[in-house]
């Protein structure tokens, strides 16, 4: 007995579909959000590809009101938890209470959940909390679970959480873990808005006006396209060329670049190269292709990458960034798969 393939809908379709849905949820968070466009674009590519966000930058640059603006434009539980040096775990993750049951008059223990039961989690200023506490959202980021009392409870799906830091403000803080870091899918600078973007955000709130994102999509919308990011096909010439990049923070490694052995303690995890080539597939369905490029890794690579590399005490002392490292690895590495394959980049 013969059977009938399965009525698989159409590939190009379906990335038509999600290239409309991700424009019209940057068109709405765009209503309330004056410029930072990338910032925009590289919040919804982290959510698509199911990873977490680090947004820094000074006071007012608007990074909650982006993380609100994204949960009014999205049908998803939004919860903001506001971190101080006096938060507890429990405070986060939630407790077992004593109840008391109304049949029997007994008491047992009954978990309360707390805040981190969301869809969407906003952890603002999450440097002002103890390092104790900053633990209690490893396992969330990574399991999508919380452990309370030998228990495992499942977070609701999709988990999306966005924290918040300011770089300036040292005093009272403990910076992040590596480990938390590296949780982080991608880590965005927030950067000051240009002299159109401050008249416009003058002309939006000293005017009256008061524009507001209105829900684009849900939570199965965005599993949905989560799965479809999956989909999307990788070369083996291209897998290889995002590998080269991560391997290049190594230092003193088979591919690391001059300023890597001068300047880089220790390199990438895996999660690094998980990273940028999922996001690189986001970026890849939003260019109208059904394969990622060399074009697409190197857009995503500093977002995705900046934030897992040390410095050493060589690169602190003399004011490099990761960024700078950064830029030079795709560099050398661009010039090396160059030369290696005859006929160049694609």
């Amino acid at each position: 007995m013969s059977q009938t393939a399965p009525n698989i809908p159409d590939v190009e379709e379906l990335c038509a579909g999600f290239r409309k849905t991700f424009r019209r949820l940057h068109d709405e968070i765009s209503k309330v959000i004056v410029g930072h466009a990338d910032i925009v674009e590289d919040t919804l590519i982290a959510l698509f590809s199911g990873g977490h966000i680090l947004l820094e930058g000074v006071p007012g640059l608007g990074k909650t009101l982006l993380v609100r603006t994204l949960s009014a434009a999205l049908k998803m539980t939004f919860r903001r938890i506001q971190f101080t040096p006096d938060l507890m775990p429990a405070d986060i993750i939630g407790t077992n209470v004593v109840m008391e049951d109304r049949d029997t008059g007994k008491r047992v223990f009954q978990f309360q959940p707390g805040p981190i039961f969301g869809q969407i989690i906003l952890a603002d200023e999450i440097n002002r909390a103890t390092p104790k506490t900053q633990s209690a959202m490893l396992e969330a980021m990574q399991e999508h679970s919380v452990t309370v009392g030998g228990t495992v409870y499942k977070l609701p799906e999709p988990f999306l959480v966005l924290a918040t830091q300011n770089p300036i403000e040292q005093e009272g803080t403990y910076p992040l873990p590596e480990a938390q870091l590296d949780r982080f899918f991608f880590k965005l600078l927030v950067p000051y808005s240009n002299h159109e973007e401050l008249s416009e955000i003058l002309n939006r709130t000293t005017a009256g006006a008061d524009p507001q994102a209105r829900p684009v999509l849900d939570a199965s919308g965005v599993l949905e396209g989560q799965r479809l990011v999956r989909r999307i096909v990788v070369a083996p010439h291209v897998q290889d060329y995002a590998i080269r990049l991560v391997l290049a923070s190594h230092p003193q490694g088979q591919y690391a670049a001059d300023l890597t052995n001068r300047f880089v303690r220790f390199g990438a995890s895996p999660r690094g190269v998980q990273a940028v080539v999922l996001a690189a597939k986001v970026r890849a369905m939003l260019e109208g292709r059904y394969h990622v490029s060399f074009a697409d890794i190197d857009r995503v690579y500093l977002p995705a990458m900046r934030h897992r590399i040390i410095l050493n005490f060589e690169g602190q002392a003399e004011g490099v960034t990761t960024d700078d490292v950064l830029k030079r690895i795709v560099e050398q590495t661009a010039k090396t798969v160059e030369k290696a394959t005859a006929g160049g980049r694609q």
